[in-house]
């Protein structure tokens, strides 16, 4: 890289690094998995980001995923304009609160009342409360590689075994807590039927993405979820599905909707606030009635329903649906499929294996498979060190995609095909650069 395009950013690292751990607030922000500096951003607009020296950039993280109209749009940004005016925290009930949650509850074929909290990790933490208080038991199922927040019992990895204790991927997360959580790979039913035989009895809940989205992106099988979906009936176990990015990315009702999965509750994040920090859990009544004030499960937050957060999330649905935005993001991410499918095919020529797996407006290019690998086990590892190359690549050619081989690309409204096409191009020098 031109290190002077970045003596800004390489400024402002170097002051953060001395008050902030790692110079971050997140860690994926710090290039640790792909070396080299990290940008600063100024600003941004439709899909461009701003550098702090003045490097406009075509994004593909848009914040991780809830950015659907592009950064910055007007109506989101006056509906968080007017509501600032009138006062950014009450602490108390405000009519975009309740108007949101009407909008969800309309949208979700899972979710009769809604919750809202601050963010992803909030909303699962909260909804793993809740099952917990619904069943009366204490373990909880997750699967490997699949993302949750960074509460104690989601920072968990797998152990050795087929059906096992899980292992905390955390300093600081007590074994006692991790002990009760336990991991298994994604698309095996033989796992589940083992797993469950053993700790069917003891088992609160499953947490599962509606498409893992964490560790690449890896789509499960229909047969896979429906035998998921009737082994947690069977052993009355909650089935609760984690929307914080499918969430109304995919389709109006999110994954659930798309895909008929009939989970018992939802989680939400980033992807309801129009890109400021919001989450929210939600089921059926008779369950969200169990949450304090209601009931016995507490739960609390001075900035939960906070308005700027409720207007902001409202103005993005309301824009989404009035626009058809789905429809379009499906146009959009069958274009980019279509622009890349030649790049893939040089690279197997090339003898340089990579594969691309697109769900809507999410993409995933995972280097050295020659197929879409549905377990987190199947990724060659290999590939992430090409990635490294790629992403430095597409830097110099003004492309950002996620600092991390194993996080996707996203897609969104404020792209037109011109910016695909040019995206293309870029993706096709970096590739060759990069092999």
């Amino acid at each position: 890289m031109n290190t002077e395009s970045i003596t800004q950013s390489e400024t402002l690292f170097a002051r953060a690094q001395q008050v902030m751990p790692g110079g971050v607030s997140s860690p994926v922000r710090a290039y640790r998995s792909v070396g080299g500096q990290p940008l600063f951003f100024r600003s941004a607009s439709g899909c461009k980001v701003l550098t702090e020296d003045g490097d406009e950039y075509l994004d593909f993280i848009g914040s991780w995923g809830p950015l659907i109209l592009g950064h910055a749009p007007q109506k989101v940004v006056g509906a968080i304009q007017e509501a600032a005016a009138k006062g950014t925290s009450f602490g108390a009930p405000c009519r975009a609160e309740m108007e949101l949650a009407e909008r969800i509850c309309s949208l979700s074929p899972v979710v009769e009342k809604v919750r809202f909290v601050n963010s992803g990790t909030e909303a699962t933490m909260s909804a793993l409360r809740l099952a917990r208080a619904v069943t009366g038991r204490d373990l909880v199922l997750k699967f490997d590689g699949c993302y949750h927040g960074h509460a104690d019992s989601f920072l968990v990895k797998a152990g050795s075994g087929l059906a096992t204790f899980g292992e905390s991927s955390s300093l600081g997360v007590p074994t006692a807590s991790a002990s009760l959580t336990h991991v298994l790979p994604l698309d095996d039913e033989a796992a589940l039927i083992t797993w469950f035989e053993q700790f069917g009895e003891q088992a609160a809940a499953v947490f599962v993405e509606g498409i893992p989205a964490n560790c690449g992106l890896l789509p499960q099988r229909e047969a896979w979820w429906n035998y998921l979906r009737e082994i947690t009936r069977q052993n009355g176990t909650l089935l609760i599905v984690d929307e914080v990015i499918t969430g109304f990315r995919l389709a109006a009702g999110g994954f659930c909707s798309l895909s008929g999965v009939q989970a018992d509750l939802v989680t939400y994040g980033k992807v309801i606030g129009g890109g400021l920090p919001v989450g929210a859990y939600g089921g059926p009544a008779q369950w969200m009635d169990m949450v304090s004030p209601e009931g016995g499960v507490y739960q609390a937050g001075t900035l939960s329903g906070n308005p700027l957060g409720m207007a902001a999330g409202l103005a993005a649905l309301d824009a989404l649906i009035e626009a058809d935005g789905w429809r379009r993001l499906e146009e959009l991410g069958q274009y980019w499929e279509s622009l890349l499918q030649p790049l893939l095919l040089r690279e197997e020529q090339a003898g340089a294996p990579l594969c691309l797996v697109r769900r809507g407006s999410l993409f995933w290019l995972c280097f050295d498979a020659a197929e879409a690998p549905r377990r987190f086990e199947n990724i060659p590892q290999s590939g992430a060190e090409r990635y490294k190359r790629f992403f430095h690549a597409l830097l110099k050619r003004k492309v950002m995609i996620a600092p991390s081989a194993f996080e996707i690309g996203f897609l969104n409204l404020a792209m037109t095909e011109d910016d695909l096409k040019q995206a293309a191009d870029a993706f096709a020098q970096a590739l060759e650069e990069s092999r």
